[in-house]
């Protein structure tokens, strides 16, 4: 690994050697299953199933019997390394089977190769019809989960008329830049803003593709069924509705969001997201389908027939949350104007303790943070988004150790 940084925040560290490419096994797997700014950024729907990970054909399947196994209520942080520096907007990770990383750039349209045990970087190539503006461009990737055998990486962005979601084929036998393939559109047509855009996508352990959208500042988006703006939407790798989602011939899973930048799945295959409010509440939420989360009806804890309240809030400035992440027990959160990392411990569906704060102002605006495994994680900073404060090499990807 490049430049060992050695900065450990928290309670009862434990000193460990830097790790390694990390393994290929279900460690990586799983991490490829983890993979996540407005102003901080009532026809609720009743549940219509657990929180938990439906399977391909059912919106909320019978699941193992959770694991109570309960994080501390003081966690740690130990910056182990810099993996890279130099990198334009990063906005989207996506880790590859054998442990290297994939980094969509939002304002240039590439997506960037970072070796994982030396940081050394490849650019793969340029998506082409991305068109960059405000908050849109080159947003989410990730990993097919039959990546062994067809090498897709999926992408999530701006066109000139909307967001959407393709699919491309890595080729590292062509040179460098070349080695993308023409984009293969898969989904089309979700609100696009300036403000707003959503962004994030990600596999679920149900190998269905999910993507969280924004309402785009057209607030009625995201109450709207009919809408894709301010929803988490869930469909198959090839786009299409998933049989037996809440609703029929619909890929929408969840409405009511303002601004959905998070996914993550906790080891009982629970479904979390990281959402902006506005000037209010900022939100964790877990996700069950066919549940309204309340924008722009209510932001926050509002206890209002209808809605579900998220499970933790925070005030914008000391979150605007981007990216999550689950790993050691806990939801990791990367906060852009915050500027921090927040530890959400949980016991089952229920936060353990307090949220705990970590690295904060050190490293500026914090965008995604991805699992590498075990109590590692891989932190991007947001510095060059055209908000930030970049300081000499910035942007930058962290190895985190954490309990």
């Amino acid at each position: 690994m490049n430049s060992s940084c050695a900065v450990v925040e928290g309670i009862g560290t434990v000193q460990r050697p830097t790790a390694q490419r990390p393994a290929v096994t279900a460690v990586l797997a799983s991490a490829l299953l983890l993979s996540a700014v407005g102003c901080s950024s009532g026809d609720g729907g009743s549940p219509l199933g657990t929180a938990r990970a439906p399977g391909p054909h059912t919106a909320a399947s019978a699941s193992p019997s959770p694991s109570r196994s309960v994080p501390p209520a003081e966690g740690a942080v130990k910056v182990v390394s810099t993996l890279t520096t130099g990198l334009d907007s990063p906005w989207g990770v996506a880790v590859l089977p054998e442990g290297d990383l994939l980094v969509s750039s939002r304002d240039r349209g590439t997506i960037t190769k970072v070796d994982a045990d030396t940081g050394r970087k490849t650019v793969l190539g340029k998506v082409a019809g991305v068109a960059p503006a405000g908050e849109g461009g080159l947003l989410g990737i990730a990993v097919s989960p039959s990546y062994a055998s067809d090498h897709l990486v999926y992408a999530y962005f701006s066109t000139t008329s909307d967001n959407r979601i393709a699919r491309m084929f890595y080729d590292e036998k062509q040179p460098p830049g070349q080695q993308l393939g023409a984009p293969d559109t898969v989904f089309k047509g979700i609100p696009k803003g300036t403000l707003h855009n959503g962004g994030r996508i990600a596999f679920g352990p149900d190998k269905m593709l999910y993507a969280g959208t924004g309402e785009t500042g057209d607030r009625g988006l995201a109450q709207d069924k009919k809408s894709l703006g301010g929803k988490i939407l869930r469909m198959t790798p090839d786009g299409q509705p998933v049989h037996g989602d809440p609703w029929a011939d619909s890929v929408v899973y969840s409405y009511g969001h303002r601004n959905v930048q998070g996914l993550a799945w906790d080891k009982d295959g629970r479904l979390w997201a990281g959402e902006f409010g506005q000037d209010t509440w900022d939100e964790l939420n877990l996700i069950g389908p066919g549940k309204n989360y309340g924008w722009p009806e209510v932001e926050g804890k509002a206890k209002k027939p209808g809605f579900t309240d998220p499970v933790e809030q925070w005030k914008p400035a000391d979150s605007s949350p981007s990216g999550i992440a689950f790993a050691e027990g806990s939801i990791w959160m990367a906060s852009l104007r915050g500027e921090r990392l927040w530890r959400i411990p949980l016991d089952g569906a229920e936060p353990s303790a307090q949220p705990q704060a970590f690295l904060q102002g050190k490293y500026g605006r914090l965008r995604t943070v991805v699992s590498a495994g075990g109590d590692r994680l891989w932190l991007v900073t947001s510095n060059t988004d055209s908000r930030g404060r970049p300081k000499a090499g910035d942007d930058r990807i962290l190895q985190l150790e954490v309990k």
